[in-house]
């Protein structure tokens, strides 16, 4: 069965508003790292600027776009485990960890936010209980957060690394974790969705290897399908706001062409969501011996992939040269941090990782076009500063070196 979901951009209706040139209508006048990686200590202040960090590899630059990424739900930019960001130090066997702390002065439309965020106390591996997992303290304008998820209705956070250049030609995991960052953009309840989805799946295939109760099963089993069609309708309108801010642009990234692989949404491309959900059920209750013996469900959300096409060429995003799907890339972010800017009312906060250092000259500039006609406040990394020349006037430099940032 063909589980391809090809949506026509123009079937989808979304507008989108780029913000101008000028200062930022949300942006991080000063951030505030502790403990945080291989800083014991660091500040910047950049107010309403973008930024440029510049450097050799290994400086400690990808380390600040890092905690810029705490300032929103899930686990960062590269999704570790919180206990691994705390900075380790020289001595002891294994080397003694700090709990961290990113703290940040955000400007708002709605006037100045104090965000706080870090490891609990405890929660370090040499403290806890090996059972015990990390968590994260939540701190806004000096009160407790009781979640990460409080951080998403005041800014949003997008990004791009180096790691994902290879995003087309990886497993599906990788493009699928892509896309529901994206779609949690624009659906604040999809994180919750996903986390809700993944914790009844792993219920029900402990159940199954116990060999649980059948009325048991079929109670998560309609929680799966609740949640798990929950998930798909997003990612389905998404792909379809998404298809429409790349054909309105005027971008010079090449255009992608986007497309979801994946039982459910095909089931909701081709009829009503209940009738998916209940189709769903009876595809559970049937793979219950083969879940079983596999130790995880063989059909879900959890297996859906993005399908990216480079559409002037006709080709898959996989077969495209590797400056081509780094440029498509581009484009599917600048996209949806517009659609972003116009649903939250301010751009969102964009951190770009190396993202320039293969890009051509006309590229270049054209990025630094659109970020400006974006209105983000930017966060970019490289080591070349001559890369960086195309914003000069429009953004706040720094040098790292060993770790030591200042201003240039």
């Amino acid at each position: 069965m063909n589980n391809l979901v090809q949506l026509d951009k123009k079937t989808a209706g979304s507008g989108f508003a780029c913000a101008g040139f000028g200062r930022p209508e949300l942006f991080v006048g000063r951030l505030h790292l502790t403990n945080f990686r291989s800083y014991p200590h660091v500040a910047l202040e950049p107010e309403a600027h973008s930024v440029v960090l510049t450097g050799p590899n290994g400086a400690g630059k990808t380390n600040i776009l890092e905690a810029l990424s705490f300032l929103s739900s899930g686990r960062g930019l590269r999704g570790c485990r919180l206990s691994d960001v705390s900075r380790r130090e020289q001595g002891p066997t294994p080397p003694a960890r700090r709990n961290w702390a990113v703290a940040a002065r955000l400007e708002t439309p709605d006037g100045t936010v104090n965000l706080g965020t870090g490891l609990a106390a405890g929660s370090e591996p040499e403290a806890a209980d090996p059972g015990q997992k990390d968590k994260r303290i939540i701190r806004i304008d000096g009160q407790n957060g009781s979640s990460p998820a409080l951080f998403d209705d005041i800014l949003q956070v997008a990004w791009l690394t180096p790691q994902m250049d290879r995003l087309f030609s990886e497993p599906p995991s990788g493009r699928r974790r892509f896309l529901d960052r994206i779609v949690a953009g624009f659906h604040s309840a999809h994180r919750r969705e996903v986390a809700a989805y993944e914790r009844v799946m792993r219920e029900r295939s402990r159940l199954l290897q116990e060999g649980g109760d059948a009325d048991w099963l079929a109670a998560l089993e309609g929680r799966m399908a609740e949640h798990g069609v929950a998930v798909a309708a997003a990612r389905l309108d998404a792909i379809e706001r998404l298809a429409v801010a790349i054909a309105e642009s005027p971008s010079c990234f090449p255009r992608a062409c986007l497309g979801v692989e994946g039982l459910l949404e095909q089931g909701l491309a081709q009829g009503p969501a209940l009738m998916v959900e209940d189709n769903f059920r009876k595809l559970l209750r049937a793979n219950r011996s083969r879940d079983g013996e596999r130790g995880r469900a063989t059909a879900g959300p959890h297996k859906t992939d993005l399908v990216v096409t480079h559409q002037d060429k006709a080709m898959p995003a996989a077969l495209c040269s590797t400056g081509e799907q780094k440029a498509l890339l581009i484009g599917i972010t600048l996209a949806s941090a517009r659609i972003m800017a116009n649903d939250f009312g301010a751009p969102p906060l964009l951190l770009l990782d190396e993202v320039v250092a293969h890009l051509d000259r006309v590229r270049r500039s054209a990025l630094f076009d659109e970020l400006a006609a974006l209105g983000s406040q930017v966060w970019l990394s490289g080591t070349d500063r001559l890369l960086f020349d195309g914003l000069l006037g429009q953004a706040r430099y720094f040098r790292v070196e060993n770790n030591i940032v200042t201003p240039a």
